[in-house]
């Protein structure tokens, strides 16, 4: 979450809010630590069940989604961060995207940045069948979590095979073996080669609305 503070006390009195989800299902024991070194004074939850990356079929972190004041999606983005981060020689991030939030806050509808519907509809990320059916089996190794960690991870992983460009399934179970950033987690992104690990931001105007 680093800068987005910033982002929320420029913002806040432009009937501005944002909204943090952690998708954990180990709930504040593993979110928990986050929040408190962050501080947040904008509104952080913890979705134990992945609930809202289900329903907006993000599969990866940070996503977002722009909602309106009249409740409708007008922009929905993979790598959403709100500027480049650096760990010791490791960089990742970007700072295109705050400037983008900045501008639809600023000009709400006017904003080259939002999307019309017919955009947003086109470019929601359609499941496969077997990504459909990933979902539910991930969804019943969260079920089974509390009450049989080895049958859930069973389910999990059943989950990353029938979906394996997902890489919250893949950071959920592997949090609980490896922690964040493993040999497994390592070895996957290093093998994506030229494949993107966030879809594109897409920021240009050069399409129709």
């Amino acid at each position: 979450m680093p800068g987005w503070q910033d982002v929320y006390d420029e913002l806040k009195d432009q009937n501005f809010e944002i909204i943090t989800v952690a998708e954990d299902t180990l709930g504040e024991a593993a979110a928990g630590e986050w929040y408190d070194a962050a501080n947040p004074t904008y509104t952080a939850l913890i979705d134990t069940t992945h609930r809202v990356s289900s329903l907006y079929n993000f599969v990866n972190v940070p996503s977002a989604a722009w909602i309106d004041e009249e409740g409708r999606v007008v922009r929905l983005n993979e790598g959403t961060y709100s500027q480049v981060i650096s760990l010791g020689q490791a960089s990742f991030g970007t700072d295109e995207y705050r400037p983008a939030v900045v501008d639809w806050v600023t000009n709400g509808p006017d904003s080259p940045y939002v999307w019309s519907q017919e955009q947003v509809v086109r470019k929601i990320r359609r499941r496969t069948s077997d990504e459909a059916l990933a979902e539910p089996t991930f969804k019943l190794g969260v079920y089974f979590y509390e009450r049989d960690e080895a049958l859930a991870r069973t389910y999990w992983e059943r989950a990353q095979a029938l979906s394996p460009d997902s890489w919250n399934f893949h950071r959920q179970d592997w949090n609980l073996t490896e922690g964040l950033g493993g040999p497994q987690y390592r070895a996957k992104r290093g093998a994506l080669g030229d494949k993107d690990y966030y879809a594109p931001l897409e920021l240009g105007v050069e399409e129709p609305r």
